[in-house]
């Protein structure tokens, strides 16, 4: 992680941000609908879970952090695989051009440092598939938002990752484990991952041996990934929650994008689910398209 930290870094004061920005989009592909996404977000002050994410930089296909107000952020840790060491009240660093935010370590399941509707939208990119509970995490990020506040959020989709031969979970099997109140240690998924990790998609993961021992100590690193997310199911968790889903997009190599807000009424989210939406069509994803 930080050898290639130190190389973009490197590329970034040889080449200059503009050039590096067009190459990373074009290996990562162009989000669709980026002036929508902005447009929701421009102004607000705002929560991220386990930031900060390159996707959201100036540099990334998702670049939203420079319209916003203001960001805060929450890591489960004050040390973490993705982040240099931090400490709760500390300064987050988000946009060169955006003041620092506040740093809070608590879980992504339990933000107890935060009050109710105490955000105008939150972003989590690639998170919810790192906690063992998401419809609790799901809870507590519509609790900290003000109504109408704007959740944005980037999924895995399984074809395109190291998850592929795993089966999407079932929304019953996540609301089995919020009955359960099921904890991050939890490791009811390790025999499954174990079994159909591919390694060859994972090379930062390691040997097969270094992959398990690093799997039995998630609870402290977080990289396992718990469930595995499709777009149907990405949209259908979303929507059990209790979000209004405003937008859905899906781009390569492995993304899902879900724009949605909080409401106070139970939202009626029948027809971007249903098969006859675009999103379905547009979707690189074969498994997706299966769904028209």
């Amino acid at each position: 992680m930080q050898i290639a930290k130190t190389a973009w870094q490197s590329a970034r004061k040889l080449l200059g941000p503009r050039v590096l920005t067009q190459v990373r989009r074009y290996r990562e592909g162009t989000v669709p609908g980026l002036r929508v996404y902005r447009s929701q977000l421009e102004g607000k002050r705002g929560l991220e879970i386990g930031g900060p994410s390159g996707i959201l930089s100036d540099e990334g296909p998702l670049p939203v952090y420079k319209v916003l107000a203001s960001l805060d952020n929450c890591l489960y840790s004050t040390e973490t695989l993705w982040t240099e060491r931090v400490r709760h009240g500390g300064a987050f660093k988000y946009h060169p051009q955006r003041p620092a935010g506040n740093q809070i370590i608590c879980e992504a399941s339990d933000l107890a440092p935060v009050e109710d509707s105490s955000y105008e939208c939150l972003l989590a990119s690639h998170c919810l598939e790192h906690v063992a509970n998401p419809l609790k995490a799901l809870a507590e990020w519509r609790r900290v938002l003000k109504e109408d506040g704007i959740l944005l959020m980037l999924l895995p989709h399984r074809d395109g990752t190291f998850d592929w031969r795993r089966t999407p979970t079932t929304l019953a099997h996540m609301i089995a484990d919020q009955a359960n109140q099921v904890g991050e240690d939890d490791l009811t998924h390790l025999p499954e991952i174990l079994d159909l990790h591919d390694l060859e998609k994972d090379i930062k993961a390691g040997t097969k041996e270094q992959f398990r021992l690093r799997c039995m100590e998630n609870y402290s690193n977080r990289a396992m990934h718990h469930h595995v997310f499709d777009t149907g199911t990405a949209l259908a968790v979303t929507d059990y929650a209790g979000f209004r889903i405003l937008g859905v997009d899906n781009f390569s190599p492995y993304h899902i994008i879900i724009l949605a807000s909080r409401s106070n009424e139970r939202p009626d989210n029948s027809q971007i689910m249903g098969k006859g939406a675009a999103h379905w069509r547009r979707s690189p994803f074969p498994s997706d398209r299966a769904c028209i």
